[in-house]
């Protein structure tokens, strides 16, 4: 905005006249009080100032606006019709002007000057704008990189202290940082540790993992540097990210080799056990089915103890089947004899086996279609009878159990069992196919170990199958899977 200060009404008229004209934003004042008053108020680019006026002159206006830090830098031009001699001129650049113009004036000149100094001006405040941009800029960045260096040293700390070995790579996968545990297990800061001989090289591990651009998590065996002794250590690796690009990956080893040996050694027991007991077990389920067949019709009190006894025998029998089991999971030496049955004949058998087992329960089920599938018949009829067997257990007062099987469009085949008795809470359902877990209310109320929808799950994953349970408390449960046919030759699809 330009200023106009003069003490005529028609001199500030004709001037304000000429530069709207010309696009020019105008603001006038009638005397030096006035200026005065509005310089402090307003920023001006251009400030054309009358020097003869009433009180206060143009000279002492000058000098006055010069004196302000706001204005000092802001360009005054002189317009004078009497003070024309050159001492007044010189005076007027003395006051702090950039400029003395006499009356008459020559509209032409003005414009030209006032451009020149407007678009100065101009220039001057977005240089000022940049400088003052630049310099927020730079404080951001020191405080940014003083913060970020801070943090870094907190992280670094942090690292430094926890037990896992710890390390960061680049994009490409070169090392960048490792914590001083790394040197338990490497002779250097950009080697990796030796591997055991049975696991995978770490050089490798890395290059695959970045090729693939996805997080891994794996168990591997390192060496300590200065013993012979192989450590089994969980290694996490995870990329980080900015705007969706991967600029390094942190990595992780965590030793789990006291848990594993635990393991083990528990693993080892329950085989062990399981074995002994199988033996001295057998042994009294056979002299108990000695008495019972030696037993008189007059001793019908004792045959009813006898055949609770080996009810108990029975259940015995089945948990230290189970417990062997687990066992063959965990050495991973359960074996599976993989060949083409009929499906449907073998869940017909399983379901009236149920049906004599326990006839007090309704069992309805729909003729299971003709299909074959390849797997371990033995094993599913274990994964049906457990299932089957959980149904009855877990259904105490609503004795209906249903087993459904039928194929799907996409040629599997899905079985449920629908049973309508306690049912199973929504936080324990992701559970339940664990080792060992048992729902709360359940763990309550029932006996068991938790182990035998374990063990059903290791067959069905081993068959290719997908299993799950639906359940609500108080409503029931099913639990089913779908498993892959090789033919199907009955209309019962």
């Amino acid at each position: 905005m330009i200023l106009i200060v003069d003490d005529k009404k028609e001199n500030l008229l004709s001037l304000k006249s000429l530069l709207s004209v010309h696009s020019y934003p105008v603001d006038t004042a009638d005397s030096g009080e006035e200026a005065l008053k509005k310089v402090l108020k307003n920023n001006y680019a251009l400030i054309i100032l009358d020097v003869q006026m009433p009180g206060m002159d143009g000279f002492e206006v000058a000098e006055t606006i010069s004196g302000y830090s706001k204005t000092e830098d802001t360009p005054v031009i002189f317009l004078s019709a009497v003070n024309t001699d050159k001492k007044f001129i010189t005076k007027g650049f003395r006051s702090g002007a950039i400029d003395y113009i006499t009356k008459p004036i020559d509209p032409d000149i003005l414009l030209l000057k006032v451009n020149t100094l407007y678009r100065l001006y101009e220039q001057k405040r977005l240089l000022n704008e940049m400088q003052i941009s630049l310099r927020s800029e730079i404080e951001f960045r020191k405080k940014a990189q003083q913060e970020s260096a801070e943090k870094a040293q907190e992280l670094k700390q942090i690292l430094e202290s926890i037990p896992q070995i710890t390390f960061t790579t680049c994009q490409g996968g070169k090392m960048e940082y490792t914590n001083n545990q790394w040197l338990q297990f490497a002779k250097s800061k950009n080697e990796f540790p030796e591997t055991h001989s049975d696991d995978p090289d770490l050089n490798e591990v890395i290059e695959r993992t970045i090729s693939q651009s996805l997080p891994l998590a794996m168990e591997i065996r390192i060496k300590l540097l200065h013993t012979d002794e192989y450590r089994y250590h969980l290694l996490s690796i995870r990329p980080i990210q900015e705007n969706d690009k991967i600029i390094k990956w942190v990595g992780t080893f965590t030793d789990i080799d006291d848990q594993k040996q635990a393991i083990a050694r528990k693993d080892e027991f329950i085989s062990v056990a399981s074995h002994e007991l199988k033996t001295p077990l057998t042994s009294i389920k056979g002299y108990v089915q000695l008495l019972q067949r030696t037993m008189t019709t007059d001793s019908q009190g004792s045959k009813l103890y006898i055949e609770r006894t080996l009810n108990q025998i029975k259940k015995l029998d089945t948990l230290i089947a189970d417990l062997l089991d687990i066992s063959k999971i965990e050495s991973g030496k359960m074996k599976m004899n993989m060949r083409p049955f009929n499906f449907g004949l073998m869940l017909n058998n399983t379901a009236e086996i149920i049906r004599q087992t326990y006839p007090e329960y309704e069992l309805t089920y729909t003729e299971a279609p003709e299909v074959e599938v390849y797997g371990d018949e033995i094993r599913l009829e274990q994964v049906l009878i457990n299932f089957l067997s959980n149904a009855i257990k877990y259904s105490p007062n609503k004795k209906k159990i249903e087993l459904d099987a039928k194929t799907l469009p996409d040629r599997n085949l899905l079985v449920k069992v629908r049973d309508h008795g306690v049912g199973i809470d929504k936080k324990d359902q992701p559970f339940i196919f664990d080792k060992f877990y048992r729902a709360e209310a359940s763990s309550k109320n029932f006996q068991g170990l938790g182990i035998g929808l374990y063990i059903s799950a290791d067959i069905l994953q081993r068959h290719n199958a997908v299993y799950g349970v639906e359940s609500e408390p108080g409503f029931g449960s099913v639990f089913y899977f779908t498993i892959p046919t090789t033919n199907i030759s009955s209309p019962h699809e």
